[in-house]
């Protein structure tokens, strides 16, 4: 598997609908990046970020919508 690095500093990030009130357990999304989805902890915005294809991301998206 290959390593991509791409720089997410300039990133526009969103945040889950489903997040708490109080900032806890929360996941952000960022957009921009055609056919990848960049992810990461809203609590450690300076941490890793997962990027999955966008192909992977939709069904995941409506497995848990459906759940």
């Amino acid at each position: 598997m290959a390593r991509i690095r791409l720089d997410l500093d300039a990133s526009t990030w969103r945040k889950s609908s489903y997040s708490n009130g109080s900032g806890g357990d929360c996941l952000e999304v960022a957009a921009g990046l055609p056919g990848l989805v960049p992810v990461r902890d809203s609590k450690r915005p300076d941490g890793p970020a997962l990027i999955v294809h966008a192909a992977a991301w939709a069904p995941f998206v409506e497995a848990v919508k459906a759940s």
